[in-house]
């Protein structure tokens, strides 16, 4: 019985400590975003998402055929990226809720979805695929939505490319994988070790943007992230602080993907906020 009690405080005793360090670490994580513009997102005014995509097709670039679904008619283009090892499908109730304002081109990243893998994937070959994407389709001065791996090429878009973007909203980009959070690196290479892949070669290598690539984009700029984010805070921040006039907001109680894979309400109101002020 002595034994039992004894092990039973002990018990306790972890699980209070344990208490204790996860509520300073979200005290801390709290504290600062509040220095960073930490935001709520309110939908009650989001009307509601159209129906589905007007349209699918794939449209041949110079090395790569792009799969793409237009949804909406009539708005300002907006194209919208998805992240890694994911495809446009992952991002079709965000895009349904912004084809109320927009005509979003939900794109197919190269080696993904239903666009073709040319054996070849970093993110200038996928800034490039853009640029060719636009002009193919003819868009003037497209607004353009990542999140993740689509926030690194909309980014690298804007500064390899100054004068094609209307705007940029960067959701959950990093600039150099050294800034990721360390559990999720070890998750990372976890799963390469078990199953060797280019997509996750890429996130471990790659992007190793310089405060000089960020300084060269001229578009206006939403620079985002969620409160309990993989990366650092303080690369969002040097993002931000890194492109000139940019604008920064870190989604109060989200995730890495909450606020626009998985919501497309909150995607809406984060999105539309920043570019219908765009002049």
């Amino acid at each position: 019985m002595k034994k039992g009690k004894k092990a039973a405080k002990v018990i306790g005793c972890i699980f209070l400590v344990a208490a204790v360090g996860v509520g300073a670490w979200f005290a801390g994580v709290r504290i600062s975003s509040k220095k960073h513009n930490l935001i709520t997102l309110d939908t009650s005014s989001v009307p509601e998402p159209v129906s589905g995509p007007e349209t699918e097709a794939d449209v041949e670039l110079s090395d790569v055929s792009m799969h793409y679904a237009v949804y909406g008619k009539g708005g300002k283009p907006l194209i919208l990226i998805h992240g890694n090892a994911r495809s446009h499908k992952d991002l079709d109730e965000t895009a349904r809720y912004l084809a109320n304002n927009y005509t979003v081109y939900s794109i197919d990243s190269r080696c993904h979805g239903q666009s073709s893998d040319p054996g070849e994937i970093d993110y200038d070959l996928m800034a490039k695929d853009v640029k060719e994407f636009v002009e193919k389709m003819g868009l003037e001065k497209p607004y353009l939505v990542g999140h993740s791996d689509g926030a690194i090429v909309g980014l690298t878009v804007a500064y390899t490319y100054p004068d094609l973007l209307g705007g940029l909203v960067s959701c959950g980009a990093n600039s150099n994988p050294k800034t990721f959070l360390p559990h999720f690196t070890v998750f990372v290479k976890f799963n390469n070790l078990r199953n060797k892949d280019k997509l996750n070669d890429m996130m471990l290598e790659e992007p190793q943007m310089t405060a000089q690539d960020l300084g060269k984009i001229k578009c206006p700029t939403y620079v985002v992230a969620g409160e309990f984010d993989i990366m650092k805070l303080s690369d969002t921040v040097f993002i931000h602080e890194s492109i000139k006039d940019s604008e920064i907001a870190i989604v109060k109680n989200a995730d890495h993907s909450t606020y626009i894979m998985h919501s497309g309400k909150q995607a809406f109101a984060l999105i539309d906020a920043f570019l219908k002020n765009i002049k």
